[in-house]
């Protein structure tokens, strides 16, 4: 392995090095790329054809070449990497809030499946939002411009140069609390009208003792649940397309 690298050249180890653990960074957290079917095999040889592809793009980065130094490089790279994939993980997590909402009020709290994105599980109208909006994200290749991105961040961020500046917080406060927001106005729709079914279902129990909330009032509740989602489904991605561009768009902040 020595006489290898002696061959090869030290600089030229160490920028792969690096190159690798960026490609690595980000495909280990970007949206798709993170996906936990895709076989860890099948990512590692993604992350060395990248790196054997992009390697003529990358430089070394100006500085001494010790191993402190170059540790916190690869830190500096990971960490590059997991901010990128937050700024569009969180535009996935506002569908998920929004999924979670529409679960607890239609009565499916109870019906988790495992999220193939994440490898949790979550509610089952969490999983139908996360995998449409997969769908729509490769529809617009939205995959395409996240590699055209890290293309363009080794002309623009040195390799080991990363380091989280102020405006990176702002914007992650910001984007945070507009998950919480678009997360609700998501889901307003099917929760407005389910609040409106439950005050229609307690004056007909006031009027009708008789009446059977538990036999007749749940599966009208999830049949108008569904009908007000199939309508407003379309709107939703649409409000997702928006904001996944803006997200991406929004990774300019990083190299400032």
């Amino acid at each position: 392995m020595q006489s290898l690298i002696e061959f090869i050249g030290q600089n030229q180890v160490i920028l792969f090095l690096l190159l690798f653990t960026r490609l690595s960074g980000l495909f280990a957290f970007f949206p798709f790329f993170s996906h936990m079917k895709i076989p860890m095999s099948i990512k590692a040889a993604m992350v060395f054809f990248m790196t054997t592809f992009l390697f003529p793009l990358a430089t070394l980065p100006d500085i001494e070449f010790n191993l402190t130094n170059i540790a916190l490089a690869l830190v500096s790279e990971i960490m590059f990497g997991f901010i990128a994939g937050l700024f569009l993980i969180i535009v996935f997590a506002m569908l998920e809030m929004a999924g979670m909402s529409i679960s607890f009020v239609m009565g499916f709290t109870m019906a988790s499946v495992m999220d193939p994105q994440t490898g949790t599980s979550s509610p089952v109208i969490s999983t139908v939002f996360t995998l449409l909006a997969l769908v729509v994200l490769l529809a617009f290749n939205g995959h395409h411009l996240m590699i055209l991105f890290i293309a363009d961040s080794l002309n623009i961020l040195p390799l080991g140069g990363f380091y989280p500046a102020y405006n990176i917080w702002n914007y992650l406060l910001s984007a945070v609390t507009s998950m919480f927001i678009f997360g609700f106005v998501l889901s307003f729709p099917i929760v407005g009208l389910s609040l409106l079914a439950d005050i229609v279902f307690g004056m007909l129990m006031k009027t009708m003792p008789s009446f059977n909330l538990l036999v007749v009032g749940f599966p009208i509740k999830i049949m108008v649940g569904f009908v007000v989602l199939l309508t407003v489904l379309s709107s939703i991605m649409l409000i997702f397309k928006r904001e996944i561009f803006e997200a991406i768009n929004k990774l300019g902040i990083l190299f400032v």
